[in-house]
């Protein structure tokens, strides 16, 4: 997708995708810039009336009693995004900030935020020029919009501040508008609010990160398998009869993702003569449970997404009737409270994958393996470590998935008494999606070598693609000791950027 076309409807995940992480360009409607201006026309008839209007004639938030003249309301909207550029901390990735940016583009092309026409493809050309406004990662409390990032933002349009240029520099935002021909913009009535007031950023990094897990599902189904094949277990648990009479559909797909890569293998349930088993240990044995809870968690946040995705947030929206009107849907919690969700079922993938591992390397329950994988275990450590490393990053998702939107704190002398934290519940999912992405990683690692150090045996045709790939990327099989971090880190990157998936699919065709 090179170009993204928004409407009044609203924007896809695709859009967002292709905005923030492949460098789309974007253009408004004809229709967009149609509503924008319709909009700014109710806007300005209120603003020549006496009356206070909330956002227009009037002070913010708990200064909302104040009713502002005509000549100092440029002066407002100017200062209300100088002083809410407020945040701290690192800087945020610039594909979460050109995903904000997108978004709050998005609404203000609804026609329902009341901008001037001009302000929009300001904010356009700005995504088109590849500059990035330096946004810092504290700041926002996922209420009244994601506050202190979107400020960062309408700064830059404003032409101050620090940006990023699209060879990767920070500099002023004013000398980077003045290189690529983009005048600044000053602010009016109610626009230094509209730039303000949205859920984007936290739902721009919910979008990216459902992207993310969809891949990494798929992925834990494969290593799941293969991690059952090295210890020699049974495929009998994922047949579809025994999953369809408890019909949740992620754990089917899980189930089904499983069986697939196991076709044909030559170690499933065939070598339990010396130390016979009734059943495989629950974390082999649940593992479409596990992961299917997850997938249906990850279809219920997709649904949010899209609903939000669908939406005009701001305070006050124009309606078509033409009233201005005050509303509280710039309330983060929808989206936080999927994060959370989100963050609770990557910590517990990561967990059982974890416990996978350390049953192959544990010489007493991998039946038959050497103990950690060892090459010559007493003078070879083997991957001891490498599970260390593992379980120091679940036991890291675990915390994370403690829920930030359970959490509250009053801003603002208690006019905004009730924050969803929403912001924050997305950045923690982001550091969990990360630490998923090495926690699958290890299993990989682990298991693909337990599967060649079972001499004499066949795996499945969809194990040997995956190992055979993983080796033609670098990672290296069974022998002695070596240093390990090199390996882990390309086991690292062949899952993140799905090569993992696609030599699995090789054989078994596209997987769910």
């Amino acid at each position: 997708m090179d170009t993204v076309v928004l409407g009044t409807t609203g924007a896809t995940a695709a859009d967002v995708l292709a905005v923030a992480r492949a460098g789309a360009r974007v253009e408004l409607s004809q229709e967009a810039v149609a509503a924008l201006a319709a909009a700014r026309e109710i806007v300005e008839a209120l603003a020549a009336k006496p009356d206070p209007v909330y956002g227009v004639s009037t002070g913010f938030g708990a200064l909302a009693t104040r009713h502002i003249s005509q000549e100092l309301r440029t002066q407002l909207q100017r200062n209300i995004v100088r002083s809410h550029a407020a945040g701290m901390g690192p800087r945020v990735e610039r594909e979460v900030v050109r995903a904000l940016m997108f978004l709050r583009l998005k609404t203000l092309c609804s026609g329902r935020t009341g901008v001037r026409p001009e302000v929009a493809q300001t904010m356009a050309d700005l995504l088109n020029a590849g500059i990035t406004p330096v946004v810092h990662e504290y700041g926002s409390l996922g209420c009244s919009g994601d506050l202190a990032p979107l400020s960062h933002c309408a700064l830059t349009l404003m032409g101050e501040g620090d940006a990023e240029g699209p060879d990767g520099v920070v500099r002023p935002a004013g000398e980077l508008l003045a290189a690529h021909g983009i005048a600044p913009v000053e602010l009016r009535e109610k626009e230094g609010l509209a730039l303000l007031n949205g859920t984007d950023g936290m739902l721009g990094m919910l979008v990216m990160a459902l992207a993310d897990l969809e891949t990494l599902y798929t992925s834990a189904d494969i290593t799941a398998a293969i991690s059952l094949e090295a210890l020699l277990g049974t495929d009998k648990v994922l047949a579809p009869e025994l999953h369809v009479i408890r019909p949740h559909p992620g754990q089917g797909a899980s189930a089904a993702n499983m069986l697939a890569v196991l076709k044909g293998s030559g170690l499933t349930g065939h070598h339990q003569d010396d130390a016979p088993r009734v059943q495989d240990a629950y974390s082999v044995r649940c593992a479409p449970q596990v992961a299917g809870a997850g997938r249906d968690t990850m279809a219920h946040a997709r649904l949010v997404a899209e609903r939000e995705l669908a939406s005009a947030v701001d305070n006050p929206v124009v309606l078509p009737d033409g009233r201005v009107e005050s509303n509280g849907n710039f309330h983060g919690a929808p989206v936080g409270y999927v994060l959370d969700f989100l963050a609770i079922a990557v910590a517990d993938l990561a967990s059982i994958a974890e416990r996978r591992t350390d049953r192959l390397l544990d010489k007493n329950r991998s039946h038959g393996l050497p103990p950690f994988l060892a090459d010559d275990a007493g003078v070879d450590s083997g991957l001891m470590i490498a599970q260390y490393t593992q379980a120091a990053l679940v036991s890291e998702l675990k915390r994370l998935a403690v829920p930030a939107s359970a959490d509250s704190i009053p801003s603002s002398a208690m006019q905004e008494d009730h924050v969803s934290m929403g912001w924050s519940a997305a950045r923690k999912l982001r550091t969990a999606v990360d630490n998923l992405t090495r926690v699958l990683a290890v299993e990989l690692y682990a298991g693909t070598r337990a599967v060649e150090l079972r001499e004499g045996l066949t795996p499945a045709p969809a194990t040997r693609a995956v190992i055979e790939a993983v080796r033609e990327a670098g990672v290296e099989g069974p022998g002695p000791d070596r240093f390990l971090a090199p390996d882990l880190a390309l086991a690292d990157a062949f899952v993140r950027d799905g090569r993992l998936v696609a030599a699995a699919e090789s054989v078994t065709g596209p997987l769910a």
